[in-house]
């Protein structure tokens, strides 16, 4: 068993396809098929089914892909470690991002440091707060950021930011219902939300909860894969939503939204790491970008 085979291994798993994992390695799909083939012959077992066009990890597969990431990542801090007693921090880092951050928090601080460290190569994908959790957990990325609470016991978490929440709806619709407390009327409001394990979803499942209901209580007229696409579909007149302030900040200020007046809680912003796994120095220098100066009594990041 050899590195280039695992690595081959890892990028056909995370694809579920042999011939984007060989484009994406610069390599021939022969000689990737040639890899996964001489490792199951080897070890005489079947690491993947073929279902239609693309493939899927059997379960001996699945067990296998942890430990071959595991490896892969210790081999890679291994490097990085030889690269940086000669210079600056260097190797990859793989991060999971949720959209909200990976959209409106995270390029601007990544751009400054791949200034600071030209020989860091980032690869970051966007996922919902639950998926990147899963991510970082299974060991598919080395580094999490996310607007919505963690709850494996196997994560490390930091605050790095904050960010807050607003119901809107478009400037040309009618007043939200209201009870007959005068309230907002939860049940007959027709709501546009993101799909579940997003930060955003659950704060409406927060918002629903204070007052004694759940979302499924809720009239949910449409459910949308990213903020861009719901901010879209209340602009048009769908209903309401509860969104991050920095997504809508610019309809609002053009016209296009309302913000409606309503207490709702901010949102933490935080990086998530696996306590059991090894950081390389490339992933310990973004962790110490990332993360900035925290105020120990305000608990919220020194602007630089």
């Amino acid at each position: 068993m050899t590195l280039d085979q695992l690595r081959i291994f890892i990028e056909v798993a995370e694809r579920g396809h042999v011939t984007r994992a060989a484009e994406a390695l610069g390599m021939s799909q022969s000689a990737a098929s040639a890899a996964i083939a001489s490792l199951e012959a080897c070890y005489q077992i079947k690491l993947f089914d073929r279902v239609g066009r693309g493939i899927r990890l059997t379960e001996t597969g699945r067990i296998f892909l942890s430990e071959a990431r595991a490896v892969f990542d210790r081999a890679a801090m291994a490097r990085s470690v030889l690269q940086d007693l000669a210079g600056d921090p260097a190797g990859p880092v793989a991060i999971a991002a949720s959209q909200t951050i990976a959209t409106y928090w995270l390029p601007r601080r990544l751009a400054a440091f791949h200034a600071a460290n030209p020989r860091v190569r980032l690869k970051v994908v966007i996922r919902n707060t639950n998926e990147v959790e899963n991510a970082v957990v299974e060991g598919e990325v080395n580094i999490g950021l996310v607007e919505g609470p963690t709850q494996h016991p196997a994560l490390i978490r930091k605050q790095i930011d904050h960010d807050q929440i607003v119901l809107v709806v478009a400037s040309d619709q009618p007043s939200l219902p209201v009870d007959a407390r005068g309230r907002l009327d939860l049940r007959a409001i027709n709501w546009v939300i993101r799909e579940a394990g997003s930060g955003t979803r659950r704060g409406l499942e927060d918002l629903a909860s204070r007052e004694g209901l759940s979302v499924d209580d809720l009239n949910i007229f449409l459910v949308l894969p990213s903020n861009e696409a719901v901010r879209e579909a209340i602009e048009a007149g769908a209903g309401a939503t509860i969104i991050s302030r920095n997504v809508v900040a610019s309809a609002i200020a053009a016209g296009k939204l309302i913000e409606i007046p309503i207490e709702l809680p901010q949102r933490e912003y935080a990086l998530v790491r696996h306590r059991d796994r090894h950081a390389t120095p490339a992933q310990e220098a973004l962790v110490a970008h990332l993360t900035g100066v925290i105020d120990a009594t305000s608990r919220s990041p020194k602007q630089s």
